[in-house]
């Protein structure tokens, strides 16, 4: 199948140093590809250049004629927008429904009258959301599409970008997103692009493959390069003018083996722990919390024993933060008593980054200034080597905080706080803008880590992997407990997280909680097929009846002699009839639900 979009031969140098050589991209109708790479190895540029916002060196661009592409940015520009349905509808082109923005809008817990000058992080993400989905094109560019959602929003997202035909490039931190919806996925490493046409699922294997196969070819390199200078040393014919093409090729040895860009050092991780604490840690005794008429915490009792990783999650606003504050004794109840533990050292890394100053240099924001050494627990380091144990250069000591990445931040952000001697960690969104490879140094660190961990985090797969219980919000006030990580609790459970209402205009709640009241299920009288099971009802069967026809035609294929004319094109074909056999399944299966689903609400 020719693809929609082809891009070869992208070449990008910044600062004399090459970030693209020879990246190639290429994306056919229908196909979800997920782009990876670690912070700083030019995802986003590479992104930027296909949407035809960033101008290569030099590249081979392609595109179909006619066929539309929207790009989601990571900063979306809301200039000249006096609200945000009328920054999702300026994004709609001609033909396209108009209806759709407003169900968008609506589905993704917005009004549309949002002044863009005073959205939060969270409402902006989801109007640029809005935007980039509303036409339903033919490509569709994500650059992190999960940043500042909450869960229930996150799983809504899942569901409907699965639901849509377009093409998809996705960049994302969040494994269980790229598991659930890639097909293909493209590695960006060291300015080139190597493609696999299997998900993200698959990715981590073959990129340890790719990484052994390499480093065995480096190994073959060096003793090739040893034998030559042994010759050079001692053999009586070196200078000989035959063998002066053998010494050229030593030279082109030393050439290719000094040139060769070796992966990037892993961040090293280690945390500085105190003294052991008091079995029990923390005990909450029937605690109370509200702001107004909102109950963020309510008859809440829980022990926490040393050694236990809880994880905390709920929807935007559910009060996961003030329940983090009253734990810690940062915030006193309303009503209720939380009993502290003895000899406890805690830390805390803030999902905000608040203390960092934009202006302190780097060096300054890890030694504290005026000096050269960082004290890790008690052993003081010198603070370019710690620097460089998370993935910065030297010459990085002197750049200010406000000048980092996301992701540099959030690696300055752990660095502090792993320093610190601590028996309890308390971390609230660590995950935010950390590389794949970082998050899994975070969760081997996690693990071997002997004191207790309050985790607060909206991805499903960190939960998974760190957690040892799960303290989920009902709505309302309501916290419950279940053993295990969000897997886990989803099978006790039966369902994950829900979404809370949108809070009224005009009330104000505290700073990041804005706890609102829980939606009251509606009654199913009332229950209408949304926009998308509508149009599915309508499409299927015209979906079914191509997606037969294709399996006829292949079956009537593969019925004659094409095995012995061509097995590539056999085994081709054998594979596509299994695919289009389970795409029906699948459709007749999702026709019947929704047909069952109108007569019900019929009734």
């Amino acid at each position: 199948m020719a693809p929609l979009l082809h891009l070869r031969d992208v070449a990008l140098t910044f600062g004399g140093q090459p970030l693209l050589e020879a990246a190639e991209i290429a994306v056919s109708a229908g196909e979800r590809v997920c782009l990876v790479g670690r912070n700083g190895s030019g995802k986003s540029t590479l992104l930027k250049i296909v949407a035809g916002l960033v101008e290569a060196d030099s590249a081979d661009r392609f595109v179909q004629p006619g066929c539309t592409v929207r790009y989601l940015p990571q900063e979306p520009d809301f200039t000249g927008y006096k609200t945000s349905l009328a920054y999702v509808e300026a994004g709609l082109g001609p033909g396209d429904d108009a209806y759709r923005a407003q169900y968008l809008i609506d589905e993704l817990g917005l009004t549309g009258q949002e002044d863009p000058a005073t959205m939060s992080g969270g409402e902006s993400r989801r109007a640029a959301l809005a935007r980039v989905l509303a036409p339903e094109p033919d490509i569709l560019l994500l650059d992190e599409p999960t940043n500042h959602l909450d869960l229930p929003v996150i799983e809504w997202l899942e569901q409907e970008l699965k639901s849509l035909r377009s093409a998809m490039v996705l960049i994302s931190h969040d494994r269980r997103f790229l598991t659930s919806l890639s097909r293909a996925t493209i590695w960006l490493d060291r300015g080139l692009t190597r493609r696999m046409d299997k998900g993200f699922g698959e990715f981590e294997a073959w990129r340890d493959e790719v990484l052994a196969q390499e480093e065995l070819d480096r190994h073959k390199l060096d003793r090739k390069i040893a034998r030559e200078e042994d010759w050079l040393r001692y053999g009586v014919s070196a200078r000989r003018t035959r063998n002066q093409r053998r010494l050229g090729e030593l030279h082109g040895l030393r050439e290719q083996r000094r040139t060769a860009r070796n992966v990037v050092g892993n961040v090293r991780l280690e945390a500085s722990e105190a003294q052991t604490s008091g079995k029990l840690v923390i005990e909450a005794i029937d605690v109370a919390k509200s702001f107004g008429d909102n109950a963020v915490v309510k008859s809440l009792s829980l022990r926490v024993a040393r050694g236990d990783r809880i994880g905390i999650v709920g929807p935007n606003g559910a009060g996961k933060t003030t329940l983090i504050n009253l734990l810690t004794g940062a915030l006193a109840p309303d009503s209720g008593k939380v009993k502290l533990g003895v000899s406890l050292n805690m830390v805390t890394l803030d999902q905000r980054r608040e203390s960092l100053d934009p202006a302190t240099p780097l060096g300054d924001a890890l030694t504290g200034g005026g000096s050269d050494q960082v004290m890790v627990g008690d052993t003081p380091r010198h603070v370019i080597a710690y620097m460089k144990d998370f993935l910065f250069q030297p010459l990085q000591r002197r750049t200010p905080v406000g000048a980092l990445s996301g992701g540099e931040r959030g690696r300055l952000m752990l660095a502090r706080a792993l320093a610190k001697p601590s028996n309890l960690l308390v971390l609230d969104e660590p995950t935010n803008d950390l590389d794949l490879e970082t998050l899994d140094l975070l969760q081997e660190l996690l693990a071997d880590y002997q004191g207790t961990v309050l985790l607060v985090s909206h991805d499903r797969d960190f939960i998974d992997r760190v957690v040892s219980a799960t303290l989920i919000s009902d709505g309302d006030g309501v916290w419950t407990e279940f053993a295990g990580g969000y897997s886990d609790m989803l099978a006790q459970r039966g369902r994950g997280v829900g979404a809370k209402v949108r809070a009224v205009p005009g009330k104000s709640a505290p700073a990041e909680d804005k706890p609102t009241v829980a939606a009251a299920p509606a009654p199913v009288s009332k229950r209408k097929l949304s926009f998308n099971e509508k149009h599915a009802l309508e499409t299927l069967p015209k979906r079914i009846a191509v997606l037969q026809a294709e399996a006829a035609k292949l079956s009537q294929a593969l019925s004659g002699d094409l095995y012995t004319r061509d097995p590539k094109l056999f085994a081709k074909a054998t594979t596509r009839l299994e695919e289009v056999t389970r795409e029906i399944g699948q459709a007749e299966e999702r026709w019947l639900a929704l047909e069952m689903l109108q007569e019900e609400l019929g009734a």
